[in-house]
């Protein structure tokens, strides 16, 4: 059965809102199968919007663009009211409830309200709310294996910064134990 998956990140600039998209991207690498990453971001940068588009498929892929993906994150409310309405039926939303209090009314599709941003914080994993809800994401969607997405976690991670894997497959398991 094709697992095809098309995944849309949004949230503002300096979430790890491309740097997520690049994992999940990678990690589909892993597996041999097509994929495409299609990262988009505001003029501002950090602060600004920032969404990225990713399919991972077992067919070549004919658009990077999404118009109606199989899963949506949104980390911030501007990004969940723009783009919860193209969600296809029976869906996956994953949204950081630390920063997005409002409820999503659509029933016919999966949400999960994953308080990511304070997690990180309590965990002492400031600024891996990302990761928090990668894992999230990864458990609802199984979008690759666990083993290929710490792959792709550790190829988006530069050399200099190789110090940072750890925390970051720590955040990846809280998320997947929510």
């Amino acid at each position: 059965m094709a697992n095809d998956q098309s995944i849309l990140l949004a949230g503002f600039g300096g979430q790890g809102i491309l740097f997520t998209g690049k994992v999940i991207a990678y990690a589909g690498l892993v597996e041999e199968r097509e994929v495409s990453w299609l990262p988009s971001y505001g003029p501002e940068m950090r602060g600004g919007t920032a969404n990225c588009s990713i399919t991972i498929a077992d067919e070549p892929i004919g658009s990077p663009l999404i118009i109606n993906p199989t899963s949506l994150v949104a980390m911030n409310y501007p990004s969940l009211e723009k783009f919860i309405d193209s969600v296809v039926p029976d869906g996956v939303v994953v949204i950081d409830s630390t920063l997005i209090s409002a409820k999503v009314e659509r029933t016919d599709i999966k949400v999960f309200y994953v308080p990511a941003t304070g997690l990180a914080d309590e965990k002492g994993l400031k600024g891996l709310a990302n990761m928090i809800i990668l894992g999230k994401l990864l458990k609802e969607t199984q979008f690759a294996e666990y083993d290929s997405v710490i792959a792709g976690l550790k190829k988006s991670i530069p050399a200099r910064k190789a110090e940072l894997v750890d925390s970051n497959i720590k955040a990846i398991s809280i998320g997947m134990e929510l």
